[in-house]
């Protein structure tokens, strides 16, 4: 069902200095930033092998990221899986009697799609699934997919 660990999410207060760690400390490069108003944060992405480092900091504090800030300081927000269709993952994992936050995908960074798993059905984990863009520019393209864009970002768990 699921491909690989795609990134691990970590929920931040801003992004420079925790920005300072990771690339300059830890010598991660930067893969990508980027700003996601539909989920109201940004997003720095920073390589670790074939895998990501997602830095998340909230644009306001009533966005999803800003909410768990609140509640649980920063630190470890999600863990994502790369899959291949993530129209036939979800299907699978609501068939398996997982509560899903979202019943269909939405839009995340570098055009892929993505959706979130929530924490009761996850051993307390909150879960993203994220289909690149790639694979989600091909099945539109072969008449699968409808609209696609953006690797995560900000899921909530109610």
């Amino acid at each position: 069902m699921f491909d690989r660990i795609d990134h691990i999410g970590v929920a931040v207060e801003e992004i420079e200095p925790v920005l300072e760690l990771y690339r300059d400390r830890f010598e991660l490069r930067v893969a990508h930033r980027e700003i996601v108003r539909e989920q109201g944060v940004e997003a720095v992405l920073l390589d670790v092998g074939e895998n990501h480092v997602e830095l998340l900091a909230p644009l306001a504090p009533d966005t999803p990221v800003g909410r768990y800030l609140a509640k649980n300081g920063p630190g470890l927000h999600h863990v994502a899986y790369q899959v291949g269709d993530i129209d036939a993952t979800l299907d699978a994992l609501r068939q398996a009697g997982l509560q899903l936050i979202d019943e269909r995908p939405r839009t995340g960074i570098r055009g892929s799609r993505v959706a979130f798993l929530h924490p009761r059905s996850t051993a307390g984990v909150l879960t993203e699934i994220v289909e690149p863009a790639r694979v989600a520019a091909s099945a539109a393209h072969a008449g699968g997919a409808q609209g696609a864009a953006g690797t995560g970002a900000a899921g909530e768990a109610a």
